[in-house]
Protein backbone atom coordinates (compact mmCIF):
# COMPACT_ATOMS: atom_id res chain seq x y z
CA UNK A 1 0.00 0.00 0.00
CA UNK A 2 2.80 2.33 0.87
CA UNK A 3 4.42 1.53 -2.43
CA UNK A 4 1.19 2.29 -4.35
CA UNK A 5 0.81 5.54 -2.46
CA UNK A 6 4.41 6.49 -3.34
CA UNK A 7 3.89 5.70 -7.07
CA UNK A 8 0.64 7.66 -7.11
CA UNK A 9 2.37 10.63 -5.51
CA UNK A 10 5.19 10.51 -8.09
CA UNK A 11 2.73 10.21 -10.97
CA UNK A 12 0.63 13.12 -9.70
CA UNK A 13 3.78 15.19 -9.13
CA UNK A 14 5.00 14.43 -12.66
CA UNK A 15 1.63 15.35 -14.19
CA UNK A 16 1.52 18.55 -12.15
CA UNK A 17 4.98 19.55 -13.40
CA UNK A 18 4.02 18.80 -17.00
CA UNK A 19 0.94 21.04 -16.85
CA UNK A 20 2.23 23.73 -14.51
CA UNK A 21 5.52 24.48 -16.28
CA UNK A 22 4.38 24.60 -19.85
CA UNK A 23 2.65 27.16 -21.93
CA UNK A 24 1.13 26.94 -25.33
CA UNK A 25 3.78 27.24 -28.04
CA UNK A 26 3.51 29.98 -30.66
CA UNK A 27 4.87 28.67 -33.94
CA UNK A 28 3.79 31.78 -35.90
CA UNK A 29 7.23 33.23 -35.09
CA UNK A 30 8.47 31.61 -38.28
CA UNK A 31 6.50 34.32 -40.11
CA UNK A 32 8.90 36.89 -38.63
CA UNK A 33 12.00 34.97 -39.68
CA UNK A 34 14.31 36.97 -41.95
CA UNK A 35 16.98 35.04 -43.82
CA UNK A 36 19.83 37.06 -45.33
CA UNK A 37 22.55 34.79 -46.69
CA UNK A 38 25.92 36.19 -47.78
CA UNK A 39 27.44 35.00 -51.04
CA UNK A 40 31.21 35.41 -51.44
CA UNK A 41 33.09 34.87 -54.68
CA UNK A 42 36.18 35.86 -56.61
CA UNK A 43 35.41 38.15 -59.56
CA UNK A 44 38.53 38.32 -61.72
CA UNK A 45 42.30 38.04 -61.69
CA UNK A 46 44.72 39.90 -63.94
CA UNK A 47 48.49 39.43 -64.09
CA UNK A 48 51.03 40.90 -66.50
CA UNK A 49 54.82 40.80 -66.53
CA UNK A 50 57.01 43.83 -67.16
CA UNK A 51 58.13 42.65 -70.62
CA UNK A 52 54.49 42.73 -71.79
CA UNK A 53 54.03 46.19 -70.30
CA UNK A 54 57.22 47.43 -72.05
CA UNK A 55 56.02 46.04 -75.38
CA UNK A 56 52.98 48.36 -75.17
CA UNK A 57 55.34 51.36 -74.98
CA UNK A 58 54.97 54.55 -73.00
CA UNK A 59 51.33 55.40 -72.28
CA UNK A 60 50.20 52.28 -74.14
CA UNK A 61 47.46 49.87 -73.20
CA UNK A 62 48.90 46.45 -72.37
CA UNK A 63 45.75 44.67 -71.17
CA UNK A 64 42.05 44.78 -71.99
CA UNK A 65 39.46 42.10 -71.38
CA UNK A 66 35.73 41.93 -70.93
CA UNK A 67 34.48 39.40 -68.38
CA UNK A 68 30.90 38.09 -68.35
CA UNK A 69 29.10 38.94 -65.10
CA UNK A 70 25.59 37.46 -65.12
CA UNK A 71 25.42 36.89 -61.37
CA UNK A 72 22.23 38.92 -61.01
CA UNK A 73 20.60 38.46 -64.41
CA UNK A 74 17.60 36.70 -62.85
CA UNK A 75 15.06 39.30 -61.72
CA UNK A 76 14.24 37.26 -58.60
CA UNK A 77 17.88 37.45 -57.48
CA UNK A 78 18.44 41.10 -58.46
CA UNK A 79 15.33 42.22 -56.55
CA UNK A 80 16.54 40.56 -53.34
CA UNK A 81 20.07 41.97 -53.40
CA UNK A 82 20.48 44.14 -50.29
CA UNK A 83 24.11 45.17 -50.23
CA UNK A 84 27.58 44.10 -51.18
CA UNK A 85 31.24 44.95 -51.12
CA UNK A 86 33.80 44.43 -53.85
CA UNK A 87 37.41 44.23 -52.73
CA UNK A 88 40.31 45.01 -55.06
CA UNK A 89 43.91 44.09 -54.23
CA UNK A 90 46.79 45.30 -56.42
CA UNK A 91 50.50 44.44 -56.24
CA UNK A 92 52.94 46.21 -58.57
CA UNK A 93 56.59 45.13 -58.58
CA UNK A 94 57.35 46.66 -62.00
CA UNK A 95 59.28 49.89 -62.63
CA UNK A 96 56.12 51.41 -64.16
CA UNK A 97 53.40 53.66 -62.87
CA UNK A 98 50.19 52.04 -64.11
CA UNK A 99 46.52 52.86 -64.45
CA UNK A 100 43.92 50.11 -64.01
CA UNK A 101 40.30 50.67 -64.98
CA UNK A 102 37.41 48.36 -64.09
CA UNK A 103 34.15 49.29 -65.85
CA UNK A 104 30.73 47.89 -64.97
CA UNK A 105 28.73 47.45 -68.19
CA UNK A 106 25.03 46.85 -68.75
CA UNK A 107 23.59 44.42 -71.34
CA UNK A 108 24.00 47.04 -74.10
CA UNK A 109 27.69 47.51 -73.21
CA UNK A 110 27.09 50.95 -71.71
CA UNK A 111 29.14 51.87 -68.60
CA UNK A 112 27.22 51.99 -65.33
CA UNK A 113 30.24 52.77 -63.15
CA UNK A 114 34.04 52.55 -63.09
CA UNK A 115 36.79 52.07 -60.55
CA UNK A 116 40.10 53.67 -61.55
CA UNK A 117 43.43 52.96 -59.87
CA UNK A 118 46.70 54.79 -60.44
CA UNK A 119 49.38 52.51 -59.02
CA UNK A 120 52.87 53.75 -58.20
CA UNK A 121 55.97 52.09 -59.59
CA UNK A 122 58.04 49.57 -57.64
CA UNK A 123 58.35 49.47 -54.75
CA UNK A 124 54.67 50.13 -54.31
CA UNK A 125 52.71 48.87 -51.36
CA UNK A 126 49.78 46.54 -51.85
CA UNK A 127 46.74 48.64 -52.72
CA UNK A 128 43.50 47.40 -51.15
CA UNK A 129 40.19 49.11 -51.84
CA UNK A 130 36.76 48.05 -50.58
CA UNK A 131 33.82 49.52 -52.50
CA UNK A 132 30.46 49.29 -50.75
CA UNK A 133 27.19 48.96 -52.69
CA UNK A 134 23.87 49.51 -50.97
CA UNK A 135 23.10 51.56 -47.85
CA UNK A 136 25.97 53.95 -47.17
CA UNK A 137 27.72 53.20 -50.47
CA UNK A 138 27.18 53.31 -54.21
CA UNK A 139 23.81 52.38 -55.65
CA UNK A 140 23.09 48.65 -55.47
CA UNK A 141 21.48 49.03 -58.91
CA UNK A 142 24.97 49.28 -60.42
CA UNK A 143 25.79 45.71 -59.40
CA UNK A 144 22.28 44.39 -60.03
CA UNK A 145 22.31 45.69 -63.62
CA UNK A 146 25.89 44.76 -64.51
CA UNK A 147 26.17 42.25 -67.34
CA UNK A 148 29.95 42.37 -67.83
CA UNK A 149 33.13 43.89 -66.45
CA UNK A 150 35.80 45.46 -68.66
CA UNK A 151 39.31 45.47 -67.19
CA UNK A 152 41.93 47.69 -68.85
CA UNK A 153 45.53 48.49 -67.92
CA UNK A 154 47.70 51.34 -69.22
CA UNK A 155 51.44 51.92 -68.85
CA UNK A 156 51.97 55.47 -67.54
CA UNK A 157 55.75 55.04 -67.57
CA UNK A 158 58.33 54.47 -70.26
CA UNK A 159 58.71 51.41 -72.44
CA UNK A 160 62.29 50.44 -71.61
CA UNK A 161 63.05 50.47 -67.90
CA UNK A 162 63.14 47.20 -65.97
CA UNK A 163 62.64 46.67 -62.26
CA UNK A 164 65.48 45.23 -60.23
CA UNK A 165 62.95 42.88 -58.60
CA UNK A 166 62.96 39.23 -59.64
CA UNK A 167 60.00 38.49 -61.94
CA UNK A 168 58.43 41.99 -61.87
CA UNK A 169 54.70 42.05 -62.58
CA UNK A 170 51.38 43.68 -61.85
CA UNK A 171 48.68 41.57 -60.18
CA UNK A 172 45.06 42.63 -59.74
CA UNK A 173 42.73 40.43 -57.69
CA UNK A 174 39.11 41.08 -56.88
CA UNK A 175 36.45 39.41 -54.83
CA UNK A 176 32.96 40.23 -53.66
CA UNK A 177 30.48 39.54 -50.91
CA UNK A 178 26.76 40.14 -51.44
CA UNK A 179 23.89 39.93 -48.96
CA UNK A 180 20.42 38.85 -50.10
CA UNK A 181 16.96 38.93 -48.50
CA UNK A 182 15.23 35.63 -49.13
CA UNK A 183 11.89 36.60 -47.65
Amino acid sequence: MKRLHHCTFLLLGFLFMMTACTEEQDFSQVDDLRVTPTLASGLFYMESDEATINSAGAFGSFYSEEVNFDAFNEQYVAERLIEGVITYEIDNTTSKELRLIIEFLDEAGQPLDAEIFTVEADPSETVIRDVLYGPGGKSIDIVANTSSLRVSAINLGDGTSVSSTDDPKIILRSGAQFVFRLK
